[in-house]
């Protein structure tokens, strides 16, 4: 290589080392340069605009440290590098956990102001998960899920808790390998004192078709005799679409509300209709746990059919699982019936051999045959009483008031109510042409016509009346403040903690009860020894309301809707006197006054504590 050519190859060397060196000196300087700011911001409560929330902690993602709110909601996070992007999450026991993006640009003058309104989620749900392939021992290992809002994984006791939930209606997941999943469905009204209880057994054996042992737990409660479907006025107002409300009942393959009664039928998808004949499982049916007692050991069910003859009929029955027993089984009640015909028929079966139990009962379709899928069994009443109930009649026995049709053995066998929190306002709207939706969506808020029984003795009610459930009088009624036109009634273990009812309501604005008029209601606890007390309001807010002839009380209040509950009035009961009872609560309205129109009172919700 010529010298000339070896000096220009040095020359460029030389350049290059002194690019490399210079890149590297900026590389250092921008890092000495690195700028920091400071993060800030308020949290408060989402329910109540601009309380603070004092106690929360603040802390940036992959950067160390954390800061805490005081007590007027503000925190502060120093030293922040500017030119990332950092998720600020905020964490307080008993609120819902929310997070924010923090970047370059929402820095102004070196600050970034990120506030947050945080849910109060002082919820949790817990249980214990056990292993129906181990006797029952505890599971360990159990993934639990809350969508994407919690998980939890039970240890060696089974145990699990996931808390830092807001009021809401989650879906539980349970998983395993080799296990099947299970999945739970918690509703508000399912939160008790703060927490809901979720206990599952994983592997369990199937006991009615698609329910474990684990499952039948679980079951809603058929706290009362009698139960009815359908939406023909057969026996108005006693059997009418506005008051029968079995289907809101929990069922099991394929049903349908109809104008003839809630039907149980054969499934029939198409990847079902080749499903083999079987006397002995359900194909579809309803089922509940109910107390057996002396008063109502008898089980009546009114039925007629759809697409079955006397020449091929449906096949139906009755099915009893005792939970308490050492080793649950479905048990058959009696033979198994038939019915092919579309005139109504009741069969009864005798259900003596539970008494003083409560157990699981169900009732269903079978398949007879492969193929028989088009047949239907509908249920027109379901109803329980100390002899065979016939008819559209009343339940029998000896009435408490005279022409209440409550009688004595009713009164009795009543189960207790869990539940002390209960509303009159419908999720959903419903008429006589669609209205199944609006009674399923009853059984996620604890809604009264689903969870009390209603008594319509001369008047039909307006079940989705959108400032609450109606109770009403007829326009042409004539003046009786001893027998209602209609009432609610559930019964309640009253003791401390669980004596005070409070009622919200109101009455009707409109041209067929002027605001003028007053109506008349009363609240009568009944005693299962049949002792009878009209319980008079210890306080109100009505703006009008008095106390009237026979225990009822007349008020005039017209304000309150669904989005104003404040507005309601409020009646407030003390039913310590009943402490150590369990007792029977009616709400029931009467026709106070002569006059040529309906009389109303809106429910909005009622609530013991």
């Amino acid at each position: 290589m010529k010298a000339s050519q070896i000096l220009r190859t040095l020359a460029f060397v030389a350049l290059l080392g002194g690019a490399v060196i210079t890149t590297v000196s900026c590389t250092d300087k921008e890092e000495q340069a690195t700028e920091f700011g400071t993060v800030t911001g308020i949290v408060t409560d989402e329910y109540e605009a601009n309380a603070p929330i004092a106690g929360v902690t603040v802390t940036l993602k992959d950067l160390e440290g954390s800061a805490t709110t005081g007590s007027d909601g503000k925190y502060t996070f120093p030293n922040v590098p500017i030119g990332s992007s950092y998720a600020v999450v905020f964490t307080k026991t008993g609120w819902e956990s929310r997070s924010k993006t923090v970047r370059a640009d929402l820095f102004v003058n070196g600050v970034a102001t990120i506030s947050i309104e945080l849910r109060n989620a002082s919820l949790k749900i817990a249980g214990t998960v056990s292993d129906g392939k181990n006797r029952g021992a505890p599971l360990e290992g159990v993934t639990v899920t809350v969508g994407s809002i919690g998980a939890a994984t039970t240890g060696a006791d089974g145990k699990f808790t996931i808390d830092n939930l807001a009021p809401d209606n989650y879906t539980v997941v349970f998983t395993k390998a080799a296990y099947p999943v299970i999945i739970r469905e918690v509703a508000i009204a399912d939160f008790q004192n703060g927490v809901a209880v979720v206990d599952v057994t994983m592997g369990g054996e199937e006991l009615l078709r698609g329910k474990t042992a684990d499952d039948l737990l679980l079951a809603d409660k058929w706290y009362y005799n009698e139960y009815r479907g359908g939406r023909n006025a057969d026996a108005y107002p006693h059997w009418d679409w506005s008051t029968n409300y079995m289907g809101s009942l929990d069922y099991v393959g394929n049903f349908e509300e109809q104008n003839e009664g809630s039907t149980l039928r054969i499934r029939n998808d198409a990847a079902d209709q080749s499903n083999p004949a079987n006397l002995d499982v359900f194909d579809s049916y309803t089922y509940g746990s109910k107390l057996i007692t002396e008063d109502n050991k008898i089980m009546s069910v009114r039925v007629r059919t759809h697409n079955a003859d006397a020449a091929a009929p449906a096949y139906f029955g009755v099915q009893v699982v005792d939970l308490s027993a050492p080793t649950p089984a479905a048990v058959k009640i009696g033979n198994d019936r038939t019915h092919g015909s579309g005139d109504y028929a009741d069969y009864h079966f005798d259900l003596s051999a539970y008494v003083g139990k409560e157990v699981i009962i169900a009732v269903g379709i079978y398949r007879q045959k492969t193929g028989d899928y088009w047949k239907q069994l509908v249920l027109r009443a379901i109803r329980f009483a100390h002899q065979e109930v016939k008819n559209w009649d009343w339940l029998p026995g000896d009435e408490v008031i005279a022409d209440w049709k409550l009688p004595l053995q009713t009164v009795r066998s009543t189960m207790v109510h869990q539940r002390k929190s209960f509303t009159g306002i419908s999720p959903i709207s419903g008429n006589r042409d669609n209205y199944i939706n609006a009674y399923k969506s009853w059984r996620t808020v604890s809604h009264i016509a689903r969870e009390w029984t209603f008594m319509p003795l001369a008047k039909d009610p307006e079940p989705f009346a959108g400032e609450g459930y109606v109770i009403k009088t007829r326009s042409d009624a004539a003046v009786n403040t001893l027998v209602p036109e209609a009432y609610f009634y559930a019964k309640f273990a009253i003791a401390s903690g669980n004596n005070q009812l409070t009622l919200k309501t109101r009455n009707s604005t409109s041209s067929c009860c002027p605001s003028g008029r007053y109506t008349y209601f009363k609240l009568t606890a009944i005693k299962d020894d049949g002792t009878v007390a009209h319980v008079e309001p210890a306080s109100h807010t009505a703006d009008d309301a008095a106390a009237a002839t026979d225990g009822c009380w007349r008020f005039k209040h017209t304000r309150g809707t669904a989005d104003t509950p404040n507005d309601y009035a409020s009646f407030v009961y003390d039913l310590s006197a009943f402490n150590g009872n369990n007792v029977v609560l009616c709400l029931g309205i009467f026709q106070g006054v002569a006059n040529t129109s309906e009389n109303k009172v809106f429910i909005y919700s009622v609530t013991l504590q």
